[in-house]
């Protein structure tokens, strides 16, 4: 583990061009000093936000040297222990909450290499909580059979041993959608996605054929001696890939890349002899504490009386977890540090929640809100901001049918650089999951999620290998700061508190046909023994 003291020096390590071409980046938009809001706070956020942002400094540190932070892993814990030590060096109070308990595991090297019938080293990484392999193994690729069903899978099971099993679809193309699009000829893209469609099929015949469930198909191939299992889970753009994790106990699951997955599968299904050489590390630590990061500045006059900055700091692993959800928590850090320069002692207590184990059910905020009823009972807002780099375009009142009154009066007040193009949801549908919001709309709390630009979240960063630092998009990223921070200031210091009345129609559920209703809260995972998954 890299020693968190390290950590704490925040400054890139860059060429002074490439810090010079950043600065340009970052540089306060114009007009920045004529901005039209006269209310004195508003214009010093502003200026602490524009000339002095710290949003690059927080990614790189956070991205580059704490890195992935996948629940229970070291790299949570280093985590954490350099957000507390950020936040108490710009005077802060800050601390790292125990929740409950997960399985701890630490990534090694994984080096994945075809060696017959020719050399090419492939692209492949392990899935989260992974076992690896003792010192390098070789072995034959073999795909997932057509058998009649699930007596003859059964039959061909021993086959497998020494073997590395490939159990996705193998894709026909890895180029996307709109490449075909723009370049084939209708006709063309037409019988490609026909084809392709036919072969899903066919696959998905196989595999149901196996009368095998696919949470136990992994099992299976363990139980039978395999030597790995081959996965692809392709994110339909170039290059990317769904990096998720395992429950397997002896042998390791290898995501591989459209391509390279693809290369391999046609190998074994003309017999042409696919052999793999895998060396993959790993350590299987145990169950460990797990923690929110919970840094605060108290009220001056209603203490009592909270609003909460909220982003989840866990991350699949992948790649850095930059924009899912990195940049949420440079967002809340950043507009922490803000908040403390301009406005050291708010109305209201502003605590900054980063919640541990989203990924695995908003566990660590749904904690929270258990273990604190008295912030639930006394929350004016909570802000959430968890889905990508783009520039916040959309708050839902979360069915909260009077809330646009108070985020109209707020909008109102900020300068249009940062709110033109930002619409509110009235009165909107209370979340149901999704991200750690709803974690508090279920008890009825005024908790809003700030949605951003796509920005091809989904397909290229969203729990996937290429979300890395290079995503981000800074200034995008140092205005929704401003925005949380303007937004924070303004709930702390409103005399009116945020009205809870919930919307009484609901629309009809199309599954069941029954009209929908308020969010029932989940409770916690407060241990990978409760984990289902």
């Amino acid at each position: 583990m890299t020693p968190p003291g390290r950590l704490l020096r925040i400054v890139p390590a860059a060429p002074r061009a490439v810090l010079a071409l950043l600065a340009l980046a970052l540089a306060a938009p114009a007009g920045a000093q004529t901005l039209a809001v006269e209310d004195p706070v508003l214009r010093a956020i502003w200026r602490e936000g524009t000339e002095s942002s710290q949003a690059v400094e927080i990614a790189q540190a956070l991205l580059d040297s704490v890195g992935p932070r996948l629940t229970g892993s070291p790299g949570h814990l280093a985590g954490n222990e350099w957000a507390v030590a950020v936040y108490r060096g710009w005077g802060i109070e800050a601390r790292n909450e125990p929740y409950g308990t997960w399985r701890s595991w630490r990534r090694g090297p994984t080096h994945v290499d075809l060696i017959a019938p020719r050399m090419r080293t492939l692209e492949a990484t392990m899935l989260a909580w992974s076992p690896g392999t003792a010192g390098p193994v070789e072995g034959p690729v073999v795909l997932l059979p057509e058998v009649a069903d699930s007596a003859a899978f059964a039959a061909w099971l021993p086959g497998v041993r020494g073997a590395f099993v490939a159990v996705s679809f193998p894709q026909p193309t890895c180029r996307p959608d709109g490449n075909w699009e723009q370049f084939a000829r209708p006709e063309t893209f037409e019988r490609m996605r026909t084809a392709r469609a036919a072969a899903l099929a066919e696959w998905g015949e196989r595999v149901q054929a196996a009368g095998v469930e696919p949470a136990d198909l992994a099992a299976r191939l363990e139980s039978a001696g395999a030597a790995g299992i081959l996965t692809s889970r392709w994110s339909q753009g170039w290059g990317v890939d769904k990096i998720f994790g395992t429950r397997n106990e002896r042998i390791p699951v290898l995501d591989v890349s459209c391509e390279d997955y693809g290369l391999v599968a046609r190998l074994a299904e003309r017999d042409q002899g696919p052999v793999l050489r895998v060396a993959a590390e790993a350590e299987l630590l145990g169950e460990v504490p797990v923690h929110n990061t919970i840094a605060r500045i108290p009220g001056r006059d209603l203490a009592d009386e909270h609003v909460v900055l909220s982003a989840h700091f866990d991350s699949w692993d992948g790649a850095s977890g930059a924009t899912d959800n990195g940049t949420g928590t440079v967002v809340v850090m950043e507009a922490m540090r803000i908040l403390q320069r301009v406005l050291p002692q708010p109305r209201r207590t502003i605590v900054a929640g980063l919640w541990g184990g989203e990924e695995q059910g908003l566990n660590g905020s749904r904690a929270f809100a258990e273990d604190h009823p008295e912030i639930v009972a006394g929350l004016q807002a909570l802000f959430n901001q968890d889905n990508g780099t783009g520039r916040i375009e959309r708050i839902s009142m979360q069915g909260l049918v009077d809330a646009g009154r108070l985020f109209g009066r707020w909008i109102a007040r900020l300068p249009t650089e940062i709110t033109g193009h930002v619409d509110l949801d009235v009165p909107g549908m209370p979340g149901r999951g999704g991200s750690d919001y709803a974690s508090f709309v279920c008890h009825g709390a005024p908790a809003f999620g700030l949605s951003s630009l796509s920005w091809e979240y989904g397909t290229y960063t969203w729990h996937t290998n290429r979300d890395t630092y290079d995503k981000v998009v800074f200034e995008d990223l140092r205005e929704n700061a401003i925005l949380m921070a303007m937004l924070a200031y303004l709930a702390s210091e409103d005399p009116e508190r945020m009205p809870r009345e919930q919307r009484a129609i609901f629309p009809v559920n199309t599954g069941t046909g029954e009209p929908q209703r308020w969010p029932e809260c989940q409770p916690p995972e407060r241990s990978s023994a409760e984990d289902g998954r």
